[in-house]
């Protein structure tokens, strides 16, 4: 069973409670990651460079630190929670555990991008993509994620766990734009297909599909421009579903930042914020990362397919996180691994 905000074991929360005690200084944060630190450090380093702030990161799942933030209350040590997905964003500010955030910066990133009450922002955001073997020549019937569930890719297709933040929230935005009966047989397709063999990781998906082992899979897009910088000749591709006059479009989401109810040190982390959607900071998510900035202006990697050029699914970004318990109830009935 997937882990819920509201279900998550006492016991386990609080196991993070006592792992997690830090003594910041007057001129340190600290940050509840759940990204990994290849998308961070090289935005927190730059910040530090450029301020002399030092930046504490704690990492675990976004949802076990949104989970440790609600069970620490006042007493959390956390200046600010980064999170890869923009549903436990904004479950988090439906709990109340963050603050507004200063116009100077919610200005920066289009409504779509952030939290109806200005208490998240989106950093930079990424799409659901499929990645393709080249060297396998029949699969141009796949037009939409929900192609994945054709018996034809038995025993052939990749996909994560569905404890996965990216595959709840992908799979939300699926139900939401199609239907809960289509995303259910979806599912349900999905996991006759991957049988036992789902992957905690997208990149190794992603080495899965490049060494024929697999002939599709259902990432996040960086993850395949992350291993063509290291093997160019990759027999892969990317593949963007669901385009087209009658497609739904991709799945978006966010990763996001927001500035902790309970901080002492409330100035230090909006300048952090702040930098976060400066031009630079925007443009190390942007060339580092290769993920698509949120503030406007700020151009994407050059081989990415252009904001404009992908249609994307007309679902809100705040509903990820209130629609989250219909999307697992879905995964729990279908038994996904």
């Amino acid at each position: 069973m997937v882990k819920r905000v509201g279900l998550v074991l006492i016991s386990a929360v609080m196991g993070l409670v006592s792992a997690g005690s830090f003594a910041a200084g007057k001129d340190e944060l600290v940050v509840y990651s759940g990204r990994s630190d290849s998308f961070v450090k090289p935005v927190v380093e730059a910040f530090t460079k450029q301020t002399g702030i030092q930046v504490i990161l704690h990492n675990a799942s976004s949802t076990e630190l949104l989970n440790k933030l609600r069970v620490e209350g006042e007493r959390t040590e956390a200046d600010l929670y980064l999170s890869n997905d923009a549903g436990n964003l904004q479950l988090g500010s439906e709990l109340g555990l963050f603050q507004p955030l200063p116009e100077a910066s919610t200005k920066l990133v289009d409504a779509r991008w952030r939290a109806p009450d200005n208490t998240w922002l989106g950093l930079s955001a990424r799409a659901r993509v499929l990645v393709v073997n080249t060297k396998v020549k029949d699969l141009d019937f796949i037009k939409s994620v929900f192609d994945l569930a054709d018996p034809r890719l038995k025993g052939r297709l990749g996909i994560t766990n569905a404890a996965n933040e990216s595959f709840v929230a992908g799979t939300t935005v699926y139900m939401l734009a199609a239907g809960k009966e289509k995303t259910r047989n979806w599912l349900q397709g999905l996991k006759d297909n991957a049988g036992k063999t789902v992957f905690d990781k997208h990149g190794k998906i992603v080495s899965a599909v490049a060494e024929g082992k697999l002939d599709v899979g259902l990432v996040n897009h960086y993850y395949i421009y992350r291993h063509l910088n290291e093997q160019p000749n990759a027999p892969i591709r990317i593949v963007l579903p669901d385009q087209g006059e009658q497609g739904m479009g991709v799945a978006w989401n966010v990763a996001g930042v927001a500035v902790s109810k309970y901080t002492q040190k409330k100035e230090l982390a909006e300048k952090f914020v702040a930098f976060l959607v400066s031009e630079e900071g925007q443009k190390i998510f942007a060339e580092v990362n290769e993920e698509y900035p949120t503030r406007a202006g700020v151009p994407v990697a050059a081989r990415l397919p252009t904001p404009a050029s992908v249609k994307v699914a007309n679902v809100p970004l705040s509903k990820l996180g209130p629609e989250r318990d219909a999307t697992l109830d879905l995964i729990d009935a279908v038994g996904m691994p």
